[in-house]
């Protein structure tokens, strides 16, 4: 599974920016996506994920600021990012969870995309 990320820019405290994230590739079927980012000298760190069947899970710090969305038919998963904080400019990463058709029992293959740099500036 290819991950293909966009929606990154540079933009003002308060702005707001929307990525997204396709995934691609032959007889696979999606489990979750989400999003993580690194911010210079930090861990990688969870954004937001959202299951198949639309259950989402935020970091405390973005709640009620970001929202994560997935098209099931397109395998493509959506992070809505408003109010945006300096604190918020990281490299952001598509993730997502997949398997081949009826063999999910079998387990999951954990998948990356490139990432996006998002830019808050002050």
């Amino acid at each position: 599974v290819q991950l293909q990320a966009s929606g990154g820019g540079l933009v003002q405290a308060g702005g707001s920016l929307r990525l997204s994230c396709s995934a691609s590739g032959s007889a696979f079927l999606i489990n979750d996506m989400g999003w993580y980012r690194q911010a210079p000298g930090k861990q990688r760190e969870l954004v937001a994920t959202v299951t198949n069947s639309g259950t989402t899970n935020y970091a405390d710090s973005v709640k009620g600021r970001f929202t994560i969305s997935i098209d099931n038919a397109k395998n493509t998963v959506y992070l809505s990012m408003n109010s945006l904080k300096p604190d918020d400019t990281a490299v952001y990463y598509c993730n997502a969870h997949s398997c081949l058709p009826y063999q999910c029992y079998k387990g999951l293959s954990n998948n990356w995309g490139q990432g996006t740099q998002v830019t808050v500036s002050s």
